[in-house]
């Protein structure tokens, strides 16, 4: 093989790889952000329909006691009412915590985007130091330096990779231990 064909055949290599593994990055930086915006969207509906569901259950009670303040005698359904109420209240503002509790997963999730675009502007970086070291030399030699920076480039993305996959998690809730994907 010429020289000139070599050297086509690692710059087609190199640039081939650049886009595999900067498309495979970017595509898991896209499925994060869209599970955060999923979990986000549920979070602050849970939330809503438990604020709202407090609300009402506050509102109930408070009745039961002004009719007590209002000099009604109190009786065991007044009584019965009000402790369910409580009761109520009490499972609502679980709902609530749990709700809030995706907060932690998608903090973790924007975490990881975080980490994995940083960690391409890195193997960018090192393959544009990599490609600093071209110049106007030899065939021969320009083939070494590509063969060295594709080399960097599918080491630096499976360090990248493996270091980033790992799952979202909850865990010492209340209702239990949650993970995601």
């Amino acid at each position: 093989m010429t020289s000139e064909k070599l050297l086509g055949s690692q710059v087609k290599h190199l640039l081939s790889n650049l886009s595999d593994h900067g498309t495979q990055h970017l595509t898991e930086v896209e499925t994060d952000l869209v599970q955060t915006s999923f979990l986000l969207g549920e979070a602050i509906e849970k939330l809503g329909a438990s604020f709202m569901a407090i609300h009402e259950a506050i509102t109930a009670q408070q009745e039961a006691i002004d009719l007590l303040l209002s000099g009604a005698k109190p009786t065991p359904e007044i009584a019965e009412k009000i402790k369910a109420k409580h009761s109520e209240i009490g499972q609502h503002v679980s709902a609530a915590v749990t709700g809030l509790q995706f907060q932690d997963m998608t903090s973790q999730l924007i975490g990881r985007t975080v980490r994995r675009v940083t960690g391409l502007r890195d193997v960018l970086g090192g393959i544009g130091s990599g490609s600093a070291t071209i110049s106007e030399s030899n065939a021969e030699e320009i083939i070494s330096t590509l063969n060295s920076i594709n080399k960097v480039l599918e080491e630096q993305s499976v360090k990248l990779e493996s270091a980033l996959w790992k799952a979202v998690c909850q865990t010492h809730m209340e209702s239990g231990d949650i993970e995601l994907f």
